[in-house]
């Protein structure tokens, strides 16, 4: 077999795998920078606990459309995990508990009442697709808005990125500048939650912050600047999605988990040798040796 059959022919000879592979990168380009952000705030299972959010949401728009209706869904995923940001934050600012412990309790109702209310109405097969995805699926619609969702991302870091990387390393200076910390915040939960409505789009609830912190691990353990970061999460992010693509075409696995498997590999690989990883932090040279 050649290497185009191999690598460019599923992608020429199918539209489903094209789309499929648009769609992988744009989460990519959208996910990657904001799972780095998140990482860098040490909110890593606060994004998990996000993904789970979006669920009840989505699934209320499930009902409400009588099927997979794309904006039904994404409408109510994206108003159910900001109601969680929001009550989570009220909770951690008017009693004893902290922001992840109000997460992860809120997380875990959410999980339980969407699988609930699909179950209500739906089948099992209806379940498995808003719990784990169908990125071979992905239509036209879909990909204008997993497309819109990364370009909206991307214009909006770049508008804020001073102060969302001061509120990040510093809350407590731009709080004393007047910079209107609590507002960065929010805007960047609403980033974590489209972001997240865009990957359950195609990988699920359960799986959709595979590509956002996964990728920002990576990159942690590759780059030293945010910059190379940011750039090494998205490119992660997007070749982990063809590889993906590719793998499970040819092996004919599920798509979505084959993704995440495949950036799993990868930071396994990174932990590894990466310049941050274990080999290197074992055979390094002692500091001014010789």
């Amino acid at each position: 077999m050649s290497l185009y059959a191999i690598l460019v022919a599923p992608f020429v000879e199918y539209g489903f795998m094209r789309r499929a592979l648009i769609a992988s990168v744009a989460l990519g380009l959208g996910s990657g920078p904001v799972g780095v952000l998140l990482m860098l705030r040490r909110m890593s299972l606060v994004g998990d606990a996000m993904s789970h959010a979006v669920l009840p949401g989505a699934a209320i728009g499930f009902l409400v459309a009588g099927g997979l209706s794309l904006l039904a869904m994404g409408m109510g995923g994206l108003v159910a995990g900001l109601s969680v940001a929001l009550l989570s934050g009220l909770v951690s600012r008017t009693t004893a508990l902290k922001e992840d412990a109000s997460f992860a309790t809120f997380y875990l109702t959410s999980l339980a009442l969407g699988v609930l209310i699909v179950s209500l109405r739906g089948s099992n097969i209806d379940l498995l697709h808003v719990l784990f995805g169908t990125i071979l699926a992905i239509d036209a619609e879909a990909l204008y808005l997993v497309g819109g969702i990364a370009s909206l991302t991307i214009i909006i870091l770049a508008v804020v990125y001073r102060p969302l990387v001061a509120e990040c390393f510093d809350p407590g200076f731009l709080r004393a500048v007047g910079g209107h910390g609590p507002f960065y915040h929010f805007l960047f939960l609403l980033l974590v939650v489209v972001n997240l409505v865009a990957g359950f789009q195609a990988l699920g609830t359960l799986m959709a912050v595979g590509l956002m912190m996964l990728p920002a691990a990576i990159a942690q353990l590759w780059a030293r600047t945010l910059p190379a970061m940011v750039v090494v999460a998205a490119a992660v992010a997007a070749l982990s999605g063809l590889i993906g693509l590719l793998l499970s075409y040819h092996l004919r696995f599920a798509s979505g988990p084959t993704i995440i498997l495949t950036a799993s590999m990868i930071y396994g690989a990174s932990l590894l040798i990466g310049p941050a990883g274990a080999l290197r932090r074992l055979f390094q040279r002692p500091h001014l040796a010789g």
